[in-house]
């Protein structure tokens, strides 16, 4: 029996940019080692796996191609893209996620998506040994939050040079390594820019990460006083997140284009 599959960028408004998603809707529910080998398959950071709910939600799983994670911004997006785009939700209706990381909302305004996720707010810790010398640059702040560890950096510049490397970063004992900085004068557009790291999850970089704004949100917002912000990932295809903090929530705002659909006939 075929299986419909969707190619999703998340976190932009044109194909070809932001973050790359597959997204399968199923009927019933797939085997585990189904859904990691369509993964591999699809060889993107994340491939979404949708179930409905009796009560009109979605049980929804990601995985990179080779681990399953506790949670992804630009997969979920992806995922309500679809639903409303082929008409499994009506417009004015609320996509819900069952996930590891708990029940997550998104919500449609003309064609931005909006995604209410748990804030991951990072604590200050000493920089791993090596993290200077993987990164090649001197970090000015690290921290580790739920998933992640935070690196703070100098200046925009640095972070869009980086040429860190992977298997020192593989080393480290985290799913992934956020890198960021403010915005410089000259990119009004944004608040601050990251970059996102995750080869210990078979993601060497990743596009535009929705879940590490989790850790961002709150972190660029205690330093500049603002609680609604924009982020720039600075990756080879880049994005843009709209940040908003609410209790213990972050709102994660971004747009999305279907690129691909395709029959999975194994």
């Amino acid at each position: 029996m075929s299986q419909t599959i969707i190619q999703v960028d998340a976190f932009t408004d044109r194909p070809f940019a932001g973050n790359p998603a597959a997204v399968c809707v199923l009927a019933a529910p797939r085997d585990e080692r189904w859904m990691r080998d369509v993964a591999r398959e699809m060889n993107l950071s994340e491939t979404a796996f949708l179930v409905k709910r009796g009560d009109g939600a979605y049980d929804l799983r990601w995985f990179t191609p080779t681990a399953e994670v506790d949670l992804c911004g630009h997969a979920t997006l992806a995922s309500a893209h679809v639903l409303w785009e082929d008409g499994h939700l009506a417009p004015h209706e609320t996509a819900r996620f069952h996930t590891r990381s708990g029940l997550l909302t998104a919500t449609r305004t003309a064609e931005w998506i909006e995604l209410d996720f748990p804030a991951t707010p990072a604590t200050p810790v000493d920089p791993p040994a090596g993290l200077a010398s993987a990164l090649g640059a001197e970090p000015l702040w690290v921290g580790t939050s739920r998933f992640d560890l935070l690196v703070l950096l100098r200046d925009e510049r640095t972070v869009r040079g980086l040429r860190p490397d992977i298997a020192a970063l593989r080393a480290l004992d985290a799913r992934g390594i956020i890198v960021t900085a403010p915005a410089s004068d000259e990119h009004a557009a944004y608040d601050f820019v990251s970059r996102f790291f995750a080869p210990a999850v078979g993601v060497d970089e990743d596009p535009v990460t929705g879940s590490a704004h989790c850790a961002l949100g709150p972190f660029w917002a205690e330093r500049l006083g603002k609680e609604e912000l924009v982020g720039y990932q600075a990756s080879a295809r880049g994005g843009f997140v709209r940040v908003r903090l609410q209790g213990d929530r972050v709102l994660l705002g971004g747009r999305a284009v279907t690129v691909m659909r395709g029959e999975l006939l194994g």
